[in-house]
């Protein structure tokens, strides 16, 4: 009869731990699957964020990004510097940019931000070498949450 007794503790004893585990609320392997579905994929920046460098004038430059449906491009992101030489120092360009559109952002607060196309305006002081290149710096997001690390982009201009 002890023997009898100590295997049916025992079973008890190993047993409660998986009868505790049918208790718990666990979401099925189903809907994680379904919630990952429903997850929006960020998109390639190169397809978010696609820009070209046209030049209007000796020493004055425009890049114009248009930007995909639902993504934005934040006014304090940017950035342009001239490069003489892959080894030289950077020198700041002036750059007019447009307005924008006021937006609470969930990762800066209240912002500025760029939506559809957007042209800024350099104007380099001085005359770029034959390796010079312009840098471009900028960051957006897309409107659902994801956003995309901040960006630097040499463009090797022509002499």
């Amino acid at each position: 009869m002890g023997k009898i007794l100590t295997i049916a503790c025992t079973l008890l004893i190993l047993g409660l731990p998986q009868l505790g585990l049918t208790q718990l609320d666990r979401p099925a392997i189903t809907s994680f699957t379904q919630q990952n579905q429903a997850q929006p994929v960020p998109l390639p920046l190169e397809q978010a964020f696609p820009y070209f460098v046209s030049e209007l004038s000796p020493g004055k430059y425009r890049v114009t990004w248009n930007l995909a449906a639902g993504h934005y491009l934040y006014r304090h992101a940017f950035q342009f510097t001239l490069r003489q030489s892959e080894s030289g120092d950077s020198i700041s360009v002036d750059y007019v940019l447009p307005d924008g559109i006021q937006k609470t952002d969930q990762f800066f607060g209240q912002i500025e931000a760029y939506y559809n196309l957007v042209n800024v305006d350099l104007e380099l002081t001085t005359v770029p070498g034959p390796d010079a290149e312009l840098v471009i710096q900028y960051q957006g997001c897309a409107d659902w949450g994801f956003c995309y690390p901040p960006q630097r982009s040499p463009f090797k201009l022509q002499p």
